[in-house]
């Protein structure tokens, strides 16, 4: 066995259907060179169903069901995949990606082709939904995934490097920066993680509710734990600088009411026109490069004036959590 394909998903039963059918035709290797490994995180019946019926069928790769621990994520799946595989080279990717026909032997080619990288990072192709129009603010955070250094995604990893490292930090539970801290210490511990180009997948960008922008501002939560392991390696390829903006809107706000109480209003109005001019900064630089049409730009609004608060919120709390000074 040459290549083990981990598959992570959780409660995705047609994407994961749309995944695994490029996956199991060939991928231009043997079919009994590579294998398939479906890790579960929604212990589903219907998934597990799906998933021995497929692996019944002759001539494919072998393919395997696995279910990980509940409700613990991403990084928990994920090590449940690898620890299992067969392959002296494991490669991850997302329920919700397509790889291309021959993604698999693409990778694989490049780290045989540089025996010194402990890991490769493929190619994520991005289709916006509507090319004629600009991106929303949605589909453009999504467009991040084709630039960035390394995602799990599209990733080939030595399976000694994986074991020398100790595979994902489990206390990310969230499909947020793990890929990032197994890059760093790939880096730190293991030799180079280089780049397999040539290895694609599509990731096309799904629909969301209305303020999604909202529900992820969750996700600085584990920037936090990010920042503990690797503060030097976050400021130079994750933020240089906290956000001071955020900081100082929440700051002009709390403290309007309390200068008003003391007498001040005047410089209480001047404290929340402060913070209402930063709040349209905010919504400007988002509206920038993404669509204008009167819905968007609304939404654009409304959620830049919680976008700091919740923002400031998670990210304290995470520097609570992970006992780290981090703003």
């Amino acid at each position: 066995m040459r290549v083990s394909v981990v598959v992570p998903t959780y409660r995705r039963l047609p994407l994961l259907r749309r995944c695994l059918e490029p996956l199991l035709s060939q991928q231009g290797l043997p079919a009994t060179d590579y294998e398939v490994i479906v890790v579960d995180d929604g212990h589903e019946d219907e998934v597990r169903d799906f998933v021995r019926r497929l692996a019944a069928e002759r001539g494919a790769p072998a393919l395997r069901y696995l279910r990980s621990a509940p409700g613990r994520g991403p990084a928990v799946a994920r090590n449940t995949g690898w620890r299992a595989a067969q392959g002296d080279i494991v490669a991850f990717t997302d329920d919700d990606t397509i790889p291309d026909p021959v993604w698999v032997a693409a990778g694989e080619a490049a780290l045989r082709a540089h025996p010194d990288w402990s890991a490769a990072s493929g190619t994520v192709d991005v289709p916006l939904p509507d090319p004629g129009r600009p991106p929303s603010d949605h589909e453009l955070m999504t467009l991040g995934l084709a630039s960035a250094e390394f995602v799990t995604a599209n990733a080939f990893v030595r399976w000694a490097a994986l074991a020398r490292i100790g595979g994902f930090d489990e206390r990310f539970r969230r499909a947020w920066r793990e890929d990032s801290d197994l890059q760093f210490r790939l880096m730190q511990q293991a030799g180079p993680v280089g780049r397999a180009t040539q290895a694609r997948v599509v990731h096309p960008v799904r629909a969301e509710p209305w303020g999604v922008c909202l529900r992820q501002q969750r996700n600085t939560f584990f920037d936090a734990l990010l920042f503990k392991k690797h503060p030097r390696l976050y400021r130079q390829r994750i933020r240089p600088v906290p956000p001071w903006d955020y900081y100082l809107v929440v700051a002009l706000t709390v403290a309007a009411p309390v200068l008003a109480w003391a007498g001040r209003p005047g410089v209480a109005l001047a404290a929340l026109g402060g913070a209402a001019a930063l709040v349209l900064a905010l919504a400007a630089r988002r509206l920038r490069h993404t669509d204008r049409s009167l819905p968007h730009a609304l939404e654009m609004l409304a959620t830049s004036a919680l976008i700091p608060f919740l923002s400031v919120y998670w990210r304290l709390r995470g520097a609570w959590h992970f006992r780290v000074l981090f703003l």
